[in-house]
């Protein structure tokens, strides 16, 4: 039964993250199709530091389920927390040394992303 729990999780997790994804390549292009080829780039980066730590959260998160394993839970929760916010740290440090990327549609693209998470409940049914 804790696996159908975990996977579930984890399935809503995962669409939460297709469609941060979703959003922020729809912003992306927006940013293309408008600024050009390096604003489209930023923004496409700063998608990608929202939504890649996202990604692996819910990945680490949702690997235990259950009361038989609820500390497992706990662990893989602080676990997956940590290890997303140490990624978003090197990714945009990344990104502002190793890439040429415009402040705003980084900045624009990454809140979006972050909203469309922060939203979620208003638009997911939970089932």
């Amino acid at each position: 039964m804790s696996k159908v729990l975990a996977r579930r999780g984890r399935w809503s997790a995962y669409k939460l993250v297709m469609t941060q994804a979703a959003v922020a390549g729809s912003v992306s292009i927006v940013f293309f199709a408008v600024w050009g080829v390096q604003f489209g780039y930023s923004a496409l980066a700063g998608g990608s530091i929202a939504v890649l730590p996202n990604f692996v959260f819910a990945t680490l998160a949702f690997s235990h389920m259950g009361a038989s394993s609820s500390a497992k839970v706990i662990k893989t929760f602080y676990w997956g927390e940590a290890v997303k916010l140490l990624l978003t740290i090197a990714m945009f440090s990344l990104a502002f040394i190793k890439l040429e990327v415009v402040f705003m549609p980084l900045f624009v693209c990454y809140t979006l992303a972050l909203i469309v998470h922060w939203t979620a409940p208003l638009y997911f049914k939970q089932s």
